[in-house]
């Protein structure tokens, strides 16, 4: 689109001569004949930049300038004046002009000028819309990505998000991989189509190559109509394609096509179609095994993991779990209008040692479900589901016999410790409140001889 330029001046020939000149630069131009004039234009909106004259019969410039501001904050305004009015000229510049020229103006500076105030608008106008497509995004998933694991991740996405670089997402079930999918969707020069995504896990094999790449009437049973596909539909937009893993042989063969030539026939057609897709690929399986197995064709997955994003299970990042717990208690206490304060520290104890097998989703299914069910505006423990609670019970607690020979009651207590801390054997030994040499030692191990461990 054409930027559009207001001319303000109470000399026509000066209005005129403007407008001849910017018109020629490709500007769309309109022109006022007084500052009254050029406030009614302004205020009608799409006004990317105002020239004018300082020294008006009404209303002056710095005053249309201060008017302008105030209803279109984003128009730059570049003033014109003579000698005698620099200082004024200058002062405008405080009250947010862009420029000033003075007359006689050369058609070189005001151009460079106009060139250059636009470009700063220009760039205004895109952090303004960066920072509201990042709000959009998955709010939740950003609040709960703050751990070492996940930052590095979140940077990778924003960097590769104006590329068209092929994307290949992997992780387990529930840890994001569509929400990362749709932040560098958002993020991208192709934001403004929607992203069409395609669960091919739960699309029957026999239907999901017809319902990637459309079908002509009569190319099947059933096939009762011409039908599009989802890569027509996707045309200069993203698609995204979650379980890739799941996708068979046959559409291997087109969907290697698509990305080498951006081609492809519908099902029962000789027609080619050319399309212009950025693809997105997820996966919770291991591409390289199917490799080995010949379920996955070796060249596809070359050209799908041209970027590799990894998604960490919920369970090796748990520093996140508290700022994730709160934002799901907001938003599911907004949803179901209940008013929910917070949760017990023994109930995030508990939230914390579950290792979470379903990840981020099975978390916010937890929260949602203790929301629902709260009757005391305070989550606790006996809120949460039995298996967390038996978890945490089993690692907080061991049941000791009477006549326990001393001995195996160390040696129960350092097993139960190390397993609490996944065998790091300084957190062990902190849980015990006791040295690492000392844990050492009853475990009835030498202690490494390429470090030095002390008492505490």
């Amino acid at each position: 689109m054409k930027k559009k330029i207001l001319v303000t001046d109470d000399e026509a020939g000066i209005r005129e001569s403007l407008q001849k000149i910017l018109e020629k630069e490709g500007y769309e131009v309109a022109i006022a004949a007084s500052g009254q004039e050029a406030f009614e234009i302004i205020r009608q909106g799409n006004i990317d930049l105002l020239v004018t004259d300082i020294r008006m019969t009404g209303m002056s410039g710095v005053e249309l300038l201060k008017v302008c501001k105030s209803v279109s904050p984003y128009t730059e305004v570049i003033m014109i004046t003579g000698f005698a009015s620099v200082d004024t000229a200058i002062e405008s510049m405080k009250e947010g002009a862009y420029d000033y020229i003075s007359k006689p103006f050369k058609k070189a500076d005001i151009v460079r000028s106009i060139g250059r105030a636009i470009e700063k608008q220009t760039l205004t106008l895109d952090n303004i819309s960066l920072r509201k497509r990042l709000e959009e995004i998955d709010q939740d998933f950003m609040v709960g990505a703050s751990s070492p694991k996940m930052r590095p991740i979140i940077d990778l996405a924003h960097q590769v998000a104006s590329s068209q670089a092929t994307i290949l997402i992997s992780g387990e079930s529930g840890t994001g991989k569509e929400v990362i999918a749709n932040m560098i969707h958002k993020l991208s020069p192709r934001r403004d189509m929607p992203m069409i995504k395609v669960n091919c896990a739960a699309i029957p094999e026999t239907l999901l190559e017809a319902e990637l790449f459309g079908y002509e009437k009569g190319a099947f049973t059933g096939a009762v109509a011409r039908r599009e596909g989802r890569f027509e539909a996707a045309d200069r937009s993203t698609i995204f394609l979650d379980e890739i893993g799941e996708i068979p042989a046959s559409a291997q063969v087109k969907l290697l096509r698509v990305l080498q030539e951006g081609t492809f026939e519908h099902l029962g057609s000789n027609k080619t179609t050319k399309v212009d897709i950025r693809l997105i690929t997820a996966t919770n399986k291991d591409l390289v095994k199917l490799i080995k197995e010949g379920s996955f064709r070796e060249d596809l997955y070359w050209r799908l993991n041209v970027i590799s994003i990894s998604l960490p299970p919920l369970r090796e990042r748990k520093e996140d779990i508290p700022a994730l717990v709160q934002s799901f208690l907001n938003r599911f206490a907004k949803k179901n209008d209940k008013e929910v304060k917070g949760i017990e520290s023994k109930a995030m104890d508990c939230l914390l040692a579950y290792d979470w097998p379903g990840n981020v989703r099975e978390l916010e299914n937890v929260i949602e479900r203790c929301v629902v069910l709260d009757k005391d505006a305070v989550i606790g423990s006996d809120d949460l589901p039995l298996e967390l609670t038996q978890v945490a019970t089993q690692m907080d607690t061991i049941t000791i016999r009477l006549g326990t020979p001393l001995d195996e009651v160390e040696k129960m207590l350092m097993d139960n410790a190390l397993r609490y801390a996944k065998g790091d054997k300084a957190l062990a030994s902190k849980l015990l409140g006791v040295s690492t040499r000392t844990l050492y030692r009853k475990m009835d191990k030498k202690e490494p001889d390429d470090r030095t461990i002390e008492d505490e």
